[in-house]
């Protein structure tokens, strides 16, 4: 009996969900998502050789983000509010919810087809909408290559059904895993132009001897990433063997009614992608002013592509430390509001808010004084394309602290299942955002990709306050004084690190044009191992001296976390 095959069908097999299983699933999702992340980091290091310092980088960067915006802005709000939740509700019905989900699928993948043809179709008008002051060869390019980068809608769509399919099912990690495949395509197609095309460094890529085959292989290559993302997930939906098939009819599937629920939450996703948008375009008048010809370090300007290299590393810190740590702590405050204990949700809140601000404070301090040798890693071995992140990521990293803040006070909300005030709150914002970006675009080419990013710094602050003012009205005083004191503690170690870093970086060339981490990229990687180690190790001593509670509060959630995950951790 023992070796009998068990022939029953996956829909009758007993689904495992015990302990074992689900701390092999987290673990997976964590060492995937962890992948993902470095990967995308050196695919950025890899597009500043191909392209970096060159006026068809700032034209690829703001191309390639209107695939994933227009994506957010039409189509993800309605699948992550409206499809998504149907999914994992359909999944625990008696058939694991085959016929329901094929039904829902049925409809998202037809949305996403028409959407993504009609967009694609529309390229060209796009473009011109999207864009400012583009020459007519650089918008010949643009829309070259917005035409190659937009049917990423249809496979980012694709992605998000057939994972969350699988999250419904238990089965995590290949969604996780996923993204390590689109950053290894898109990582060998940036390679592959390298090799044919030359890097940035040994050969000039103007907007004048730009070539389509050269388009092809830059955008193309970025969309086969996309498109390898969903296929792979083909095969682990099939494993479920949920039998899923084309079926029309969605009378009776309860969509309109989560619609409604979910329409305050598809607001707030509408009105914040709204800014950016307008925010990529008042960025491309900067790459306008700048010649179709070759540029130099006089005559280059910051774009596009600095600002999104800047973005991505400011984002970092927030993604890795703010996320992990809402991520525990929502599930006491969701708890807390649903028994109505007020007291809970204010110490739940002033907990994360602690805890967060230990990891984010220092960051903050850390993206300053280290922002030329991050700089210089997407640069492209050239020093004025260096500078140009570097400044932009200055401007950033001193409003990063606000945006986790920010982050968790909204997170007290959605606790509550309350998505009505954060969209007030996003309104708010956007007023500003539009506004200040309004104003950025009045500034001199030379300093518009600057002045965007001291309206995200700014910006970042005032909601902190916006969101301060909605939720004290809510939940009364939930310990602002302490929180703030305890923030200034943490200024004032990380402050001691960044003074320590400083003298080192001085010391290494880091202040001198032409100095040492300002060489190459492999200088600048040495750069920040260096310093960065003798911050993080200073601001650690600093903290035990001055007895910080929180740095226990910290690393206690996040090893609790990384125990769960990784069996056998203790």
């Amino acid at each position: 009996m023992a070796n009998q095959t068990d022939t029953r069908t996956p829909e009758e097999a007993p689904q495992d969900h015990s302990p074992q299983r689900a701390a092999r699933s987290s673990a997976g999702m964590a060492v995937g998502t962890l992948a993902s992340r470095i990967l995308g980091f050196i695919k950025g290091i890899i597009l500043g050789v191909a392209v970096g310092g060159t006026v068809v980088a700032n034209v690829f960067d703001s191309a390639n983000q209107v695939p994933n915006v227009i994506y957010i802005l039409i189509a993800g709000g309605v699948f992550n509010v409206v499809l998504i939740p149907q999914i994992v509700k359909a999944s625990k019905l008696p058939d694991r919810g085959a016929d329901y989900i094929s039904r829902l699928l049925t409809l998202g993948i037809a949305v996403l087809l028409v959407l993504t043809v009609v967009v694609t179709v529309l390229a060209g008008p796009l473009t011109h909408l999207l864009t400012q002051g583009y020459s007519p060869g650089q918008m010949r390019v643009a829309i070259a290559f917005t035409t190659l980068l937009l049917p990423q809608i249809f496979f980012y769509g694709l992605y998000s059904l057939l994972g969350q399919v699988l999250n419904a099912h238990n089965s995590f990690a290949a969604y996780a895993w996923a993204p390590v495949v689109n950053n290894i395509v898109a990582i060998g197609g940036l390679l592959a132009f390298i090799a044919v095309a030359g890097s940035a460094g040994s050969t000039e890529h103007t907007i004048d001897n730009w070539s389509s085959s050269q388009t092809l292989l830059l955008a193309g290559t970025a969309t086969l990433g996309i498109v390898v993302q969903s296929m792979v997930l083909i095969w682990p939906v099939k494993k479920l063997g949920l039998k899923l098939k084309p079926t029309f009819g969605f009378r009776g599937t309860g969509l309109g009614a989560t619609g409604r629920i979910a329409g305050w939450s598809m607001a707030t996703m509408v009105v914040g992608n709204l800014s950016f948008l307008l925010i990529g375009k008042i960025a491309t008048i900067a790459t306008g002013a700048q010649s179709d010809g070759a540029v130099s370090a006089q005559s280059s300007i910051a774009g596009s592509f600095a600002l999104n290299r800047a973005t991505e590393v400011y984002i970092m810190p927030h993604s890795v430390i703010a996320l992990s740590i809402a991520t525990v702590l929502f599930t006491q405050m969701s708890r807390a509001a649903a028994n109505h204990d007020t007291a809970g949700v204010r110490l739940a809140l002033s907990r994360a808010l602690r805890a967060t601000g230990v990891a984010t404070i220092f960051a903050a301090v850390a993206l300053l004084v280290l922002a030329g040798p991050f700089g210089m890693l997407f640069g492209g071995d050239k020093e004025y394309a260096g500078r140009q992140v570097a400044i932009t990521l200055a401007i950033l990293a001193m409003g990063s602290p606000f945006l986790s803040i920010n982050f968790i006070l909204n997170r007290v909300f959605y606790a509550a299942e309350n998505a009505k005030t954060p969209f007030f709150i996003q309104s708010i914002l956007v007023v500003f955002g539009v506004g200040s970006a309004l104003l950025a675009a009045t500034f001199p080419p030379s300093m518009i990709i600057y002045a965007l990013a001291a309206s995200y710094t700014v910006g970042n602050a005032i909601a902190v306050v916006v969101s301060h003012f909605f939720l004290k009205a809510k939940i009364g005083d939930y310990g602002g004084a302490g929180i703030v004191r305890a923030h200034a503690r943490f200024l004032a170690a990380a402050l001691v690190a960044g003074g320590a870093g400083d003298v080192v970086l001085w010391m290494m060339g880091g202040f001198t044009g032409g100095g040492f981490p300002w060489q190459s990229i492999e200088n600048a990687a040495v750069t920040l191992a260096v310093v960065g180690t003798l911050m993080a190790a200073v601001y650690l001593a600093m903290l035990k001296l001055m007895r910080v509670q929180e740095l226990d509060d910290l690393l206690g959630p996040l090893l609790g976390k990384l125990r769960g995950r990784v069996p056998g951790l203790r």
